[in-house]
């Protein structure tokens, strides 16, 4: 059950001045009745609705059940006394909040029902204070009717939402697991037996080069050829590693602009040719916080993905023409920025924030000039 005071605009997507009308308006109602007894017979039920409402939200178990029957009767008490039925619209709202199925679906069918009977008792007996607000009492049964079950089923489907997002999560962790036992297993395979076999053979040599320095001689050159041939094998194992290049995360970031309905602009060229696999890995996991900053957060209509590389150094921005999050302090401790940060300073990569226009994520690393061939032919 979410807090009390913090559900109204959230979940119904009213308007809280809305609410406060409800709040004020039996007070009219009971001001309008000309006997004294029957404001203090008032006031103490609009009390006593008010403090069963918060309480049924605080409570749990069968102690809710209590607390929304109280309001019920208070319910169609205001409606029969005063003409005031719109206590309905509060109890259609919290039913709708209610989590477990069972207590929904024992509890709507009730107010419904009583609400219901207590509209067509004023109706019969023709109350001219319920008469005169009839296109209000029609709209407030609607709600009865439809805010219970909205409301419900919003909730579920948030719920089913977060689930889903944890077990994408789960299975990302789980995946990412694998992956690293996989790599463990792949090294230990690759690794083991030839460092095993060059610490042997390293130990045989050091003990011949005096006895007997051709058969030394033989034992280095098989050290050295062990050792190429297990740097072979572990830039074959690099390069069959899986990893996410930018081109490929960008096809990724169009589609997923596509269906928030935010253009998509890209300038530069997205195949980058002096740029590590690690590196484009990190780039690649930065690009996707970042575009999902700019759609959930942002309100943009356009967001433009700039790529610029040099000889020494690899610029991508990705700029918004949304309003972003205000305040520079308040932007750079959330929404994934500072793992960003992280990732970036693992490949020596730099970010900065900047507002102006909309936001825009500089984000810059170093590239990677081609390395010399590790191997030395033997002369």
């Amino acid at each position: 059950m979410q807090k009390w005071h913090h559900i109204f605009h959230k979940s119904t997507g009213l308007s809280p001045y809305v609410w406060v009308v409800f709040y004020i308006l039996p007070f009219y109602f009971i001001f309008r009745s000309s006997s004294a007894d029957r404001w203090v017979y008032g006031i103490l039920m609009i009390m006593v609705f008010f403090a069963c409402y918060v309480l049924s939200f605080k409570s749990r178990g069968w102690v809710v059940y209590f607390w929304t029957s109280v309001q019920m009767i208070v319910s169609v008490t205001m409606t029969l006394l005063f003409g005031y039925m719109y206590f309905a619209l509060f109890l259609a709202f919290f039913i709708g909040n209610i989590q477990k199925r069972a207590a929904f679906f024992t509890l709507y069918p009730i107010h419904l029902l009583t609400t219901i009977v207590a509209i067509n008792y004023e109706l019969i007996m023709r109350n001219p204070v319920f008469l005169s607000q009839l296109p209000f009492v029609l709209v407030s049964i609607i709600a009865v009717v439809l805010l219970p079950v909205t409301t419900y089923n919003r909730n579920r489907q948030d719920k089913l939402e977060e689930q889903l997002e944890d077990a994408n999560k789960r299975i990302s962790e789980l995946g990412i697991m694998e992956e690293r036992q996989r790599i463990s297993r792949d090294l230990h395979d690759t690794l083991g037996q030839r460092l095993s076999l060059i610490g042997l053979k390293s130990d045989l040599a050091g003990k011949l080069i005096t006895k007997n320095p051709e058969q030394a001689m033989i034992e280095i050159n098989d050290v050295r050829v062990t050792a190429r041939s297990a740097l072979k094998e572990v830039r074959e194992m690099i390069t069959q590693m899986r990893g996410i290049r930018v081109e490929d995360e960008l096809v990724r970031i169009r589609q997923f602009l596509q269906a928030a309905e935010i253009g998509y602009i890209l300038e530069g060229d997205p195949v980058l040719t002096n740029t590590s696999l690690i590196t484009e890995n990190v780039l690649s996991m930065c690009m996707k916080e970042a575009v999902t900053n700019v759609v959930k957060h942002s309100g943009a209509s356009l967001c433009r993905i700039q790529i610029e590389s040099s000889r020494t150094d690899l610029v991508i921005k990705v700029k918004d023409n949304g309003g972003g999050i205000e305040g520079t302090k308040l932007y750079h401790k959330g929404h994934g920025l500072q793992g960003m940060r992280e990732r970036l300073e693992f490949v020596n990569g730099s970010m900065e924030v900047i507002q102006d226009e909309g936001t825009t994520l500089v984000i810059k690393v170093p590239n990677a000039s081609q390395q010399p061939d590790m191997e030395v032919n033997a002369q």
